[in-house]
């Protein structure tokens, strides 16, 4: 009786050894890339959402549409201003509810001035960050020569584009760096949420932390550079999809490898325009769908 009582002994001593391993030894990363379950955004809708990330080389632009409402988060390259605005009259959009310029960087608001000129434009977003080239002062001049007013987003602020709704995680001054002033934007639609980054930076990243950004499509922020979607980051968003704006060829080597790297933890689901060109993700709340398309949208 002695020994099976040793053997009994043993065997819960050894129990309790592996159960102590797997929980501060064991496999911590598996458990850290999951999403917070407890943490669940979702909104009811009943009409389909579609996103375009456009092939606008070397820059940034985005399209949202749903229920007869449009959204434009930036506009690309100077080059990009007048393909951008007939891709969208293609489209049959000629009003846009909302323009968001994310900040004042070429890449970003090249095409802004086009795109204000032509088009009904309802409401313009735009940081406070403030810069003296030309393609700012053309946006400008686009924005009086419309008579509409600038919008200054808050941190907190929430609204709509149909179904979608939408709020204001971050915008900066960009007293050091431009990139520092990005609009981020975060977008529920059904059970998927999305995050859009402009160009901002991993300091930024981490000042977001604790603002709900467990998401599910990532607009990867600055192209793919080493300097954003840091590991602090990305361990709270948990992206199952990302999206990466960057031109073939360009001087950068943007997406960098180690960027690729970080988000390959995370997810295998990387689409890059420079490789794929324009990404069209259609959602209907409750599934997504990509396609990719060659659009002539790359000035």
């Amino acid at each position: 009786m002695k020994r099976k009582h040793k053997k009994t002994i043993s065997f819960i001593l050894a129990l309790i050894f592996v159960i102590a391993y797997y929980i501060t030894e064991g496999p911590v990363q598996d458990e850290s890339y999951s999403k917070n379950e407890n943490i669940k955004n979702t909104n009811i809708v009943t009409t389909d959402l579609q996103v375009h990330y456009l092939d606008v080389g070397q820059g940034d632009s985005i399209l949202i549409t749903n229920n007869n409402h449009n959204m434009l988060i930036d506009a690309g390259n100077n080059e990009d201003g007048e393909k951008i605005v007939n891709y969208l009259t293609s489209l049959g959009i000629t009003t846009l509810d909302y323009v968001v310029g994310t900040h004042p960087h070429e890449d970003h608001i090249g095409g802004l001035d086009d795109v204000i000129n032509n088009l009904n434009v309802k409401e313009v977003y735009l940081p406070e960050a403030m810069t003296t080239t030309k393609t700012f002062e053309d946006v400008l001049d686009a924005i009086a020569n419309k008579n509409l007013s600038i919008t200054v987003p808050t941190i907190g602020e929430t609204f709509n584009l149909g179904e979608a709704e939408l709020e204001v995680i971050y915008t900066g001054t960009g007293e050091k760096d431009l990139n520092e002033a990005s609009i981020i934007l975060k977008m529920i639609f059904g059970k998927y949420t999305y995050l859009f980054t402009g160009d901002t930076i991993e300091d930024v990243e981490k000042t977001i932390l604790t603002d709900n950004i467990n998401i599910d499509i990532l607009k990867v922020a600055h192209h793919g550079s080493r300097y954003s979607s840091c590991e602090e980051f990305l361990q709270i968003a948990t992206p199952e999809y990302a999206i990466i704006s960057a031109g073939e060829g360009n001087s950068y080597g943007h997406p960098e490898p180690e960027t690729i790297a970080r988000l390959k933890k995370y997810t295998n689901k990387i689409y890059v325009t420079k490789d794929l060109g324009t990404i069209i993700l259609t959602s209907d709340g409750n599934r997504i769908d990509f396609k990719t398309k060659i659009t002539d949208t790359n000035g």
